[in-house]
């Protein structure tokens, strides 16, 4: 599918919200806020195109419990007043669940309503801590932490004795979440970030940012941001000088900063909290290519669609455990039982005091030909 295509075919599901869920016997509607349009779109469009692929596939094999799935979607460009709205528009018109939202500030934006209404809230694409503590009962994460990340950047970068690590964030919810798992991993070893540069959300001006890091002189750079600004921070930083190690954590969107880069993104390392999504080295990796592939159009593999991908397998599986015509309660109860389940090779695992599946996290590398290794 084009991505003008993709875009309109989101943008008409976005207008079908004028019924309430509950009143169609036969259809579980969930409802996604994420950023279709904009510098970060390719994170929204990508998640949803995982999930639609793994679901369209559920529903053409009779559904779940003989009820189809429909994931509907409103665009909120990555800015957090929009994703509110649109909350309050999914809440309003009663869907059953909200599903694969994308980004730290605009979730965060969504909570107070999704607390109030104790509407299940699954899936969302952000690692950070803020939506996980304190525990909520309708909020599930299948995703590792940005702590989980950050830890594992640092002691990667330390077990090679780099110790003046500098970090380029995102100046908001998502940027200093990112910042904190640093500034924490770094802590029991005596050492703090040795330079901060900032960028704000939806921007590339990264020229301040280039200017105090680059004076530090760090022998790597940590980058809490999306793609397109940190795809114009290394190209600003290359251009003046810098030749250390650049880190990016998973919401960067792999393939998308590798594509911004294209052969300047070689050795680009990126944590990753999903499978690998392009080799057949695991039974969830290989099924999720064959989806891919009988979905056909112009879908291509990538962590972000993968994400989508296996949130969407999740979520099915405690709906098939909630039982015929669900109640949300019932659903939730549902999810709590998915425990210690293996799901094609990545462990998941949900309980009642635990809404957190999983806390996998490994390094990836970009190619100089825009690809991804491990």
């Amino acid at each position: 599918m084009k991505r003008r295509t993709l875009i309109q075919s989101i943008a008409a599901s976005s207008a079908s919200l004028a019924f309430p869920a509950f009143s169609q016997g036969n259809r579980i509607v969930l409802g996604q806020s994420a950023a279709f349009t904009g510098p970060a779109a390719q994170l929204g469009i990508q998640m949803n195109r995982g999930a639609r692929v793994y679901f369209d596939a559920i529903n053409a094999a009779g559904g779940v419990n003989g009820q189809q799935i429909e994931l509907r979607t409103l665009d909120d460009g990555y800015e957090p007043d929009r994703c509110k709205a649109n909350t309050e528009k999914f809440i309003k018109d009663n869907v059953f669940a909200l599903f694969g939202y994308v980004g730290t500030p605009t979730c965060l934006a969504a909570l107070p309503l999704i607390n109030e209404s104790k509407i299940p809230f699954f899936g969302p694409f952000t690692g950070a801590e803020s939506l996980r503590d304190p525990f909520s009962k309708n909020i599930f994460h299948i995703r590792a932490s940005y702590y989980d990340e950050t830890a594992l950047i640092v002691k990667q970068l330390t077990s090679l004795n780099v110790k003046r690590i500098a970090v380029f964030h995102q100046n908001d919810a998502y940027g200093k979440a990112g910042l904190d798992g640093v500034t924490r991993a770094l802590k029991p070893l005596n050492l703090a970030p040795a330079a901060l540069g900032t960028v704000e959300r939806n921007s590339v001006d990264v020229a301040a940012a280039v200017k105090s890091i680059m004076a530090a002189k760090p022998e790597a750079i940590v980058q809490i941001g999306a793609y397109k600004a940190c795809a114009a921070f290394i190209r600003e930083a290359r251009k003046a000088g810098y030749g250390g190690q650049f880190y990016n954590v998973s919401f960067v969107g792999t393939q998308a900063l590798a594509d911004e880069l294209g052969k300047d993104g070689h050795g680009i390392v990126i944590s990753q909290v999903m499978p690998f999504p392009f080799s057949t080295t695991t039974p969830i990796s290989r099924e999720y290519l064959d989806a891919v592939a009988k979905a056909g159009g112009d879908a291509k593999p990538n962590y972000s669609s993968m994400e989508g991908y296996v949130a969407a397998k999740v979520f099915t599986e405690g709906l098939k455990r909630a039982g015929r015509n669900p109640t949300r309660e019932q659903l939730i109860s549902g999810l709590e039982s998915v425990n210690n389940t293996n799901i094609g090779g990545f462990h998941v695992s949900f309980g009642a005091r635990d809404h957190v599946a999983s806390h996998f996290v490994e390094v990836s590398m970009l190619t100089e030909d825009g690809k991804v290794r491990r």
